[in-house]
């Protein structure tokens, strides 16, 4: 199964790195991207001041568990599960972690 973690290591990185050209950086505001491929935990997250105000979060978070990505944050309008399965990872392979074992049970996701 390590060979199907690289697949989806591969297909992570490549989206973010598509979220993270689209969003971009300006002189106040960073987009930066944290890939830890031994721990299989990705993240993008912003950082720096707007208008007076730090801005410091977490956009996406993604961890792979047991062979299935986990999204563990999603900030995105449309959801990041739906790219994930445009690029060929089955809906039985994502969990949508930030919803609640109940909401889990109802949609076209894994449960865990």
């Amino acid at each position: 199964m390590d060979s199907l973690n690289a697949q989806y290591r591969d297909i992570v990185e490549k989206i973010l790195l598509e979220y993270a050209d689209f969003l971009g950086n300006d002189d106040q505001v960073q987009v930066e991207l944290v890939f830890d491929r031994e721990r299989d935990r990705y993240l993008l997250v912003e950082t720096g001041w707007q208008n007076g105000y730090r801005i410091y979060g977490t956009l996406l978070h993604i961890d792979i568990i047991n062979n299935k990505l986990w999204i563990q944050h999603d900030g995105t309008e449309d959801g990041i599960a739906l790219d994930l399965v445009a690029a060929g990872i089955p809906k039985q392979h994502i969990v949508l972690a930030f919803k609640s074992l109940e909401q889990r049970q109802h949609m076209e996701f894994a449960m865990s």
